[in-house]
């Protein structure tokens, strides 16, 4: 007899086929300028035929991210994008039709994955004034609720949380025996990680991701952290041989180059300041909170606005609705000032034919 699992009959999802080569990026929070290419260039300079024909060896790589993270390989399991290590998480430690607490809005990839194992996700909404109340998480964690998903910024909301809330819900979390995922993709845009308690505690993973700031979206290459145990149980349902070499040669020049992380950091925290100064001065109402993302309400129909940006001024940006007081508002990835330049000229120009 033919099967078909019902679960992926009925899951909802939508694949991006889009051509975007030619436009600047703005729309799924890459780095639109990426890294310099001649440091592109040098790294792979010393790229042979053997390397591109054999599988990745991940030995080295995970050695050194042990290194630069203060931890050894037992606590890291390297993941095809943090995606995967998501994936991984919820069919290890969540039962068919159990529970899963996590915000919304917030990575759509946390609901699909849970509908694809047959789980039950369990949203918690924002205020009005787009804020998130601790008390409104922890009221959620029952004894039913298996895993709690949290990310650190949240994405696309841009909030965070006190050493004290993550402190008061983490205790929460154990008291009814649930497993805890923070996701840190947008870390390296704010200074405060929870990866410790990944490291030093059990039932609690942090997944990283390569893709934003380190600007390798195009190699997907994430990690896992974890007590010894449980990243087994990740690992386990790995495929073979599942990250990518060119990725790991990449990340290990930038975490082995002086000085190369902490420019970026820099350059990016740059471009997100002029930004929202520049937003002010115009008379915009915008959400910029923590993360390389920004929400901003325009003058003119949002949806319209989309459209024209795209085809005008060859430049991609996304709508969100429901975002509070702002209403319908544009979601616009933010960069180095250059490329912030670029967008805000298109925009004043479309808007009222104004300049940055």
């Amino acid at each position: 007899m033919y099967y078909l699992n019902k679960e992926i009959e009925t899951l909802d999802r939508i694949f991006d086929q889009n051509k975007r080569a030619g436009y600047l990026r703005l729309d799924l929070n890459e780095n639109p300028g990426g890294l310099p290419q001649e440091f592109i260039s040098e790294v792979l300079k010393d790229v042979t035929p053997e390397f591109v024909s054999q599988y990745p060896e991940t030995l080295e790589f995970t050695e050194t991210l042990a290194k630069f993270l203060g931890t050894d390989i037992e606590h890291i399991c390297l993941v095809n994008g943090s995606s995967e290590g998501i994936r991984n998480i919820i069919e290890a430690f969540t039962s068919p039709g159990g529970k899963i607490v996590g915000v919304t809005p917030s990575y759509a990839m946390f609901e699909v994955y849970a509908k694809m194992y047959g789980r039950t996700f369990l949203p918690v909404s924002y205020t009005e004034n787009l804020e998130m109340p601790v008390e409104r998480i922890i009221e959620n964690l029952t004894p039913e609720v298996e895993l709690l998903i949290l990310v650190n910024p949240n994405n696309p909301m841009g909030n965070v949380y006190s050493e004290e809330e993550f402190a008061a819900i983490i205790q929460a979390a154990k008291e009814q025996e649930i497993t805890v995922l923070v996701d840190e993709a947008y870390v390296y845009f704010y200074p405060n990680t929870f990866i410790d308690y990944a490291l030093t505690r059990e039932h609690i993973f942090v997944t990283r991701t390569f893709s934003k700031l380190f600007s390798l979206a195009g190699c997907r290459l994430g990690y896992v952290t974890g007590w010894p145990e449980g990243i087994k149980m990740v690992q386990k349902l790995c495929t073979p041989h599942n990250v990518n070499a060119f990725a790991m040669k990449f990340v290990k020049a930038i975490l082995e180059t002086d000085g190369m992380l902490d420019d970026l950091i820099r350059r990016q925290r740059e471009g997100k300041e002029y930004l929202a100064a520049s937003l002010a001065e115009h008379g915009y109402q915008f959400n910029a909170k923590e993360g390389n993302f920004i929400f901003i309400r325009p003058k003119t129909d949002a949806g319209i606005l989309v459209q024209r940006m795209k085809s005008e001024k060859k430049i991609l940006i996304k709508t969100y609705k429901g975002i509070g007081e702002l209403g319908t508002c544009l979601r616009v990835t933010t960069g180095e000032t250059c490329h912030m330049k670029q967008f805000l000229d298109a925009l004043y120009e479309l808007e009222g034919g104004e300049s940055a």
